[in-house]
This record gives C-alpha cells, sequence and structure tokens, in this order.
C-alpha cells in the first residue's frame, strides 16, 4: 500500500501506449505533452473515484471499500467527467 504522503502516477509510456491501440489511422500520432496531460486526469479521476467510493462506505456504516460501493458512485462519477 502507498503511504499519504507517497505520489502515486500512470506512466507516461504505459498512458501512450493505452491511447495509441485505440487510434483507428495508423498515422495518427501522440504528443508527449498530451500523454502527460491525459496521465493527470487519469490520476484525478482514479481519486475521485476512490473519494467517493470511501465516503459511499461510510455512508453504509461499512469499514472496508467493496467492489460494490464502486459500481454504486461509477454512473455519476462517469456523467461527471
Amino acid at each position: 500500500m502507498a503511504e499519504k504522503g507517497e505520489e502515486i502516477s500512470f506512466k507516461k509510456e504505459t498512458v501512450s501506449k493505452l491511447l495509441s491501440g485505440f487510434f483507428k489511422e495508423e498515422k495518427t500520432k501522440l504528443s508527449g505533452d498530451a500523454a502527460l496531460l491525459m496521465a493527470e486526469m487519469l490520476k484525478v479521476f482514479v481519486q475521485e473515484a476512490a473519494v467517493r467510493s470511501q465516503k459511499q462506505a461510510e455512508s453504509e456504516d461499512c469499514d472496508q471499500v467493496d467492489i460494490e460501493h464502486f459500481e454504486k458512485i461509477l454512473p455519476q462519477l462517469l456523467l461527471d467527467f
């Protein structure tokens, strides 16, 4: 598990490869800045999902966050992003 002060991030190369896999044309390129921006967006998205899941678990008086808590917050999370 990560410590509270430890920074979590997505690797630029991983994000770039994932995005490139969805391009329809082989000629489409992804700049380094775009990959960094997308990595930052993924980081924010995951952090928000974790916080909302935790709040959902607390509202149900649970000590642990389960996948069911994430599934309950997912529709609204996707609408917000």
